[in-house]
């Protein structure tokens, strides 16, 4: 599998876009330190969530590992995965905040696929089992069929209504504290069901007969029945014909109708939504001056009379949510909205030498957002943290989903690029998958488009799964922008 790369090199012409590419990978391995997990016997390298943060976080581990870190450092993204589990009396299974921590599934699967480490997924194939069972008696609520719990990454009131912000502190799961009469009956007991976590579940149970074919472990076949369960429960709660957009909350007491950056994301990546729902979608997603907001619009009780004020989990642009609605744009035919938020935070990682954790969506200023203090009193800007890894990760993955249309699966990784109207040749190099090392340029030509690999024209730009050492891939696209 290898280590780390020796390089990862991109060369665009354009100037932003190159040079945001080297800050990211330089906030990536700047935050890659040693770190002890629970179940670990010594530090090992792991990802670190952020300049400020001296730990990984579990969600953070997944996204990160997810969108570049397994291609960029296999082993660490490795670590780091494993670092985040938990040992209880349900097994190992997955540890840390517990609503959207079945993302883990996701990024441990695509860690397979990108290393063909059949080891790591024989633990990760426990781990989701395992995982699911706890979730399933804990969190699921099996009168609409959907599971209970906050959003994806939004671990602060500042992305819920006013019925939830008003806990002892300024974190969503601190609410069921003081709000016992209302807190469900088993598990944590937030009584809320959020779209983007919702379908993360989905997608682990989507990936369950993968993980088992490729270990050659029967399948379980109640999985399928899971499966069409939820997607229906999603679909019944969530989906909203009259806007063409998919709700944010269910049992969330909110009075608007608010767009979910994730969410919609992630219905579009999965397979959740039908593909006349996904062009919908993609019509009607909110874009502010600076990309989709993680929750649009913001709540009121952070709004100001002059319209510049944001809540810190509603409103307010996190690369890690405009990364995902960057892939979903780039798989179903939208380079061009994915480019747009691809060189909106190439600017402003430019402008700031780093990549920052939340922005001003009107400004595109460094901004942390309004929420309530730590202890749940007044409301106050908070700071934006320095040097977030999983929105350096973030970018790089923006760039391979963009400009070179990756995609990779149990045969092998595929290529399908694009390049807007300012860029005729884009080349990466250095880029690590399995036991190949692989080298892309994309051109335009004045004769008919052609791909070749290692010299030999092919149909299709693929590295097969089982190919090894240096892989030569050039596209030539023809003379106009696909």
């Amino acid at each position: 599998m290898g280590g780390m790369n020796e390089y990862l090199q991109l060369t665009t012409g354009n100037r932003l876009v190159d040079r945001a590419f080297r800050i990211a990978l330089g906030d990536y391995f700047g935050n890659v330190q040693p770190w002890r997990g629970e179940n670990s016997v010594e530090s090992r390298s792991c990802i670190l969530a952020g300049l400020d943060y001296d730990k990984p976080w579990t969600r953070d581990a997944a996204f990160n590992s997810w969108f570049a870190g397994s291609f960029l450092t296999p082993e660490v993204a490795r670590n780091t995965l494993v670092g985040v589990l938990t040992r209880d009396e349900a097994g190992l299974r997955i540890g840390g905040e517990y609503w959207d921590a079945i993302v883990w599934v996701t990024a441990a699967w695509n860690h397979f696929l990108v290393t063909g480490d059949r080891d790591f997924l024989a633990t990760a194939f426990e781990v989701a089992v395992n995982s699911l069972h706890y979730f399933e008696s804990t969190e699921l609520d099996l009168r609409d069929g959907l599971f209970r719990g906050g959003a994806c990454f939004q671990d602060g009131v500042a992305g819920y209504p006013d019925y939830f912000a008003d806990g002892p502190t300024s974190g969503i799961a601190d609410w069921v504290k003081v709000h016992p009469r209302e807190k469900a009956s088993c598990g944590h007991g937030l009584p809320m069901k959020a779209l983007s976590t919702n379908a993360l579940y989905y997608n682990a149970y989507r990936l369950l007969p993968n993980m088992a074919s490729v270990l050659g472990v029967p399948a379980n076949p109640d999985w399928a029945a899971r499966l069409e369960r939820l997607k229906a429960a999603i679909n019944r709660n969530f989906w909203n014909p009259d806007t063409g957009t998919f709700h944010y909350l269910v049992d969330g007491h909110d009075t608007t109708d608010r767009q979910e950056g994730f969410g919609h994301a992630f219905v579009l990546l999965f397979g959740i939504a039908s593909d006349e729902q996904a062009r919908s979608v993609l019509q009607n997603q909110y874009r502010t001056a600076h990309g989709i907001a993680c929750v649009w619009p913001t709540y009121e009780r952070y709004a100001t009379p002059d319209g510049m004020s944001f809540g810190r989990h509603s409103g307010v642009i996190w690369p890690q949510v405009n990364t995902a609605w960057v892939m979903a744009a780039a798989e179903f035919g939208r380079p061009d909205l994915a480019w747009n938020e691809l060189a909106s935070l190439a600017g402003k990682a430019c402008r700031d030498n780093q990549f920052a954790e939340l922005y001003h969506p009107l400004t595109g200023e460094i901004y942390g957002g309004h929420q309530e203090k730590w202890d749940g009193s007044g409301i106050v800007e908070w700071l934006a943290c320095q040097r977030q890894t999983w929105c350096a990760t973030g970018y790089v993955r923006m760039i391979l989903s963009t400009l070179f249309g990756l995609s990779v699966d149990a045969s092998g990784v595929r290529f399908t690029p694009w390049l807007p109207g300012e860029l005729s040749r884009v080349s990466l190099e250095g880029l690590c998958y399995r036991e190949a090392r692989i080298t892309l340029v994309v051109e335009r030509s004045e004769g008919a488009p052609r791909i070749e690999i290692n010299g030999e024209q092919r149909e299709k730009a693929v590295v097969s799964a089982n190919a090894k050492g240096r892989q030569d891939v050039h596209v030539m696209l023809g003379f106009r922008a696909l």
